[in-house]
């Protein structure tokens, strides 16, 4: 029980913005809350996995900065030139490194969905909608780990032959992995089509079909619904104030810090670490109910 127990709409609700917000504050200190709420929330969704993920996007940031630097010629403080006379100058690179670290952090974020939505969830969502459409998805997901087994299953038999993935010089690896992608593929279309034959037997592409959900919007998912809105009316007044806003061009301009502007980081860091926090304390609240069963 945690964050990924509530309503799914809440959940879309909520990656929308966060990730909207993201891409569109570009002040430093709203970009650095971003990435690392984004880390924390999940490191805590999925452990290790998610720190390592979060951690080896910086490098990608800082190599998007150093190109962007070199191949964008603007703003007052020149640095040194490059191999062909441009100049590159402060303020091309921040404007890389802010932009690598936003398309980082909507990644991060990204997990953070993949982590929170399931399969289930996805299909309640649009089957609302659309139930044909929501077939098709709940069959994509549905999709994805098992040609990841099978993928791993092949590889296990050809191993056996000698002929497994890691197995042999360079070039033989290289052939053994494109016989995989070809057997798989097969596989894959395969199973596509006998899917496809299942579900017309089902009365799939019947009209009439309807969606089914255990799901209930109770007082839980309402006073959390009320917070979300409450945090993202004061984030839109700091939009407005331009409390988010920098620019680069011709020089580095960016909002001073004020008790106001403090105001609106402190409500961002508190929504951007929503999901750590109720997930942290549903932990408490489980291990403190687990501590008194168990006496």
């Amino acid at each position: 029980m945690g964050f990924d127990s509530y309503h799914p709409a809440i959940h879309a609700i909520y990656f929308a913005s966060v990730i909207l917000c993201s891409i569109c504050f570009r002040h430093p200190v709203y970009l650095a809350l971003s990435f690392c709420c984004a880390m924390c929330c999940l490191t805590k969704l999925r452990g290790r996995k998610g720190l390592v993920f979060s951690l080896a996007l910086l490098p990608f940031a800082a190599l998007f900065s150093l190109w962007y630097g070199c191949y964008h010629h603007f703003g007052l403080t020149v640095l040194r030139q490059n191999f062909i006379g441009n100049a590159i100058t402060l303020e091309s690179l921040l404007c890389g490194l802010t932009i690598g670290i936003t398309a980082a952090s909507v990644l991060v974020w990204l997990g953070c969905v993949h982590a929170v939505f399931t399969a289930d969830k996805v299909v309640y969502l649009f089957g609302r909608l659309s139930p044909r459409l929501s077939l098709f998805l709940s069959l994509l997901l549905r999709m994805v780990p098992r040609i990841k087994a099978q993928a791993g299953r092949i590889n296990n038999a050809r191993r056996a032959l000698g002929c497994g993935s890691d197995q042999g010089n360079l070039c033989q690896r290289v052939c053994h992995c494109l016989r995989l992608c070809s057997i798989l593929i097969t596989w894959l279309i395969e199973s596509l089509v006998t899917t496809s034959q299942s579900m017309r037997s089902r009365g799939s592409t019947l009209r009439g079909r309807t969606a089914f959900s255990l799901y209930r919007f109770d007082n839980r998912d309402r006073t959390l619904v009320v917070v979300i809105f409450t945090c993202l009316t004061v984030l839109l007044m700091a939009f407005l104030l331009d409390q988010t806003a920098i620019l680069f061009d011709p020089a580095v301009i960016i909002t001073p810090i004020t008790p106001l502007s403090c105001l609106f980081c402190a409500v961002y860091a508190v929504y951007c670490l929503l999901p750590a926090l109720l997930q942290t304390v549903y932990e408490h609240r489980f291990a403190r109910l687990r501590r008194q069963n168990c006496q």
